[in-house]
């Protein structure tokens, strides 16, 4: 190996972050009846224990619908015991995985048109299910955790607001961006309340390969939409900080993405953020998830704003 080739080691990558998006819960109102169209979104961005729940739900209730269909006619299935729904959900099963074992099989014209009818709808059924698999196996993600709170605390003697990131997958995510917006109500000279959109510029708003970790820092100058604010201020919970990053998974050279949401109650004054990174030896870096939330106080140093 290269001398001076750095070797990074990851400690608990299992770890789950216990930070929660605190984004606010939307409520959709008056959605447009032809939503149903976008079935396919609705089902990708399942979870994967609900999207199961969904298939196997709707498989059970195909097969018990074609099972009712079949008893109305006594002696439609040959080799079934007469007007089982059991055995007629058996045949439905086997009729739409065209499986076929030859014991039961149609014996009435009505009998043979519900089967065109059932294989008809399995060989539509089983590749949908199949191609929403792959499409959630093969969807993008980034995972990136967010530190737990935002701290403003002085930075070559300017009030800054910080927070941390880290890219958890052993890999590096190419020239990343972030984004951090400050949302807020507010009232205009004319009385309308609306939201507003504040973007917060940052000291570095790019990385060119995410790795390990990056402290995001916004100074807070007199042109910061932050300047005004004082720290009861930062407890109002209209305030919302987005932090949105993106890039390109090194991997798999797809578009990657992820969010965060921090309230104003989320900010701590006068902290800092727990080094998190150590070098055991030359050539080598550790990065500590286990504080990676954790903040210490500053003492007597004061923050104004």
């Amino acid at each position: 190996m290269a001398a001076g080739k750095p070797i990074f080691r990851r400690r608990h990558e299992r770890q789950r972050s216990p930070v929660r998006d605190r984004s606010p819960i939307i409520r959709r109102v008056g959605v447009p009846r032809d939503s149903w169209r976008d079935v396919y979104h609705f089902l990708l961005v399942r979870s994967w224990g609900m999207f199961f729940f969904i298939a196997v739900v709707l498989y059970f209730a195909l097969n018990v619908t074609f099972a009712l269909l079949y008893v109305r006619q006594p002696g439609s299935i040959a080799g079934t015991a007469s007007g089982s729904v059991l055995d007629a959900f058996f045949f439905s099963i086997e009729t739409m995985a065209t499986i076929g074992f030859g014991v039961m099989h149609p014996a009435t014209l009505y009998a043979h048109v519900l089967v065109s009818i059932e294989a008809m709808l399995g060989i539509l059924f089983v590749p949908l299910v199949t191609g929403l698999i792959i499409a959630k196996f093969t969807l993008p993600t980034a995972r990136v955790i967010f530190s737990q709170n935002m701290v403003i605390a002085p930075f070559d003697g300017v009030p800054t607001l910080m927070f941390r990131l880290a890219n958890v997958r052993a890999n590096q995510i190419i020239e990343a961006r972030i984004n951090l917006t400050m949302i807020r109500s507010v009232v205009t000279g004319e009385g309308y309340r609306m939201r507003r959109l504040y973007d917060l510029q940052l000291l570095r708003k790019a990385n060119p390969q995410f790795a390990l970790s990056w402290t995001v820092m916004h100074p807070i100058g007199p042109d910061s939409p932050c300047a005004a604010l004082t720290e009861a201020e930062w407890r109002d919970e209209d305030i919302i900080i987005s932090a949105v990053v993106t890039g390109l998974d090194a991997t798999t050279s797809t578009t990657v993405h992820a969010r965060h949401t921090y309230r104003g109650s989320d900010v701590l004054f006068g902290h800092a953020f727990e080094d998190i990174l150590t070098s055991p030896q030359p050539g080598e870096v550790h990065i500590d998830y286990r504080r990676f939330h954790a903040t210490r106080p500053l003492g007597d140093v004061s923050v104004t704003i």
